[in-house]
């Protein structure tokens, strides 16, 4: 039965593997975008998916996202949390704005999102929430120390909430992905990047398709018994 599917971050990156993912299985597909308009036109071009402009970090911009998006698809089967950013810098460095917009789009925008779609959910007896955490959020990262934080958040909301949901019939999971190749990562020069595949024990990057496949087996009916789990897709990094 085809799925009706909300991600937030969708206009690029591991967002936007996922809604061609979700669309290429037949799913109903909204994604949520924050300022990209042409990266979020050609998502829809490619896939048939609709878009909806909306700054995730704030709470009432989530709830009227939400609610518009229920009307569109006629209820919602799964829930993605995929919008992030990072800064690298010292702490040092680091301004309160940085923090308070780093926490406010990778954590908080997760628990607006997840008390939203709850609602729905509970109702229905059902549903997935499927939550972009990071390796970083489970191993830390020098000169990252804002983002590395928000992403533990996210770990630690998705146990906690999977313990809340799960009388309700409702799964809670967190895909934590490693070096992907993506725009967050197109910042480091090719050295740097050499440097870090170093590290990873499949001496390579991933590619966003393969950490979209992995979102979607979370919300598929082979994953109904998964729950509470933070699960890498990282080439063996947070081993």
């Amino acid at each position: 039965m085809n799925k009706k599917i909300l991600i937030s971050g969708g206009s690029r990156g591991i967002g936007a593997a996922a809604v061609e993912v979700f669309s290429a299985d037949g799913d109903q597909v909204v994604f949520l975008y924050r300022n990209n308009h042409e990266s979020a036109e050609n998502v829809c071009k490619r896939t048939g998916a609709i878009s909806i402009i909306a700054d995730v970090s704030g709470p009432n911009a989530v709830r009227d996202a939400v609610d518009q998006a229920v009307k569109l698809l006629g209820g919602l089967d799964v829930l993605v949390c995929n919008a992030g950013i990072s800064k690298i810098a010292q702490i040092c460095n680091t301004s309160d704005a940085d923090w308070q917009r780093i926490c406010n789009t990778n954590l908080a925008s997760v628990f607006y999102l997840c008390r939203s779609v709850s609602e729905y959910m509970v109702k229905n007896h059902s549903g997935r929430i499927i939550n972009i955490g990071s390796v970083w959020g489970k191993c830390g990262a020098s000169c990252e120390v804002a983002y590395s934080a928000s992403k533990a958040g996210v770990r630690g909301l998705t146990i906690a909430l999977a313990k809340e949901l799960a009388p309700s019939g409702i799964t809670v999971n967190c895909v934590e992905p490693g070096v992907i190749a993506t725009d967050m990562n197109a910042g480091f020069s090719p050295e740097e990047l050499n440097q870090i595949v170093e590290e990873i024990p499949l001496s390579r990057m991933g590619e966003p398709a393969e950490v979209a496949r992995v979102i979607a087996f979370l919300a598929s009916d082979a994953a109904s018994y998964l729950t509470g789990q933070c699960i890498g897709v990282d080439g063996g990094f947070g081993i």
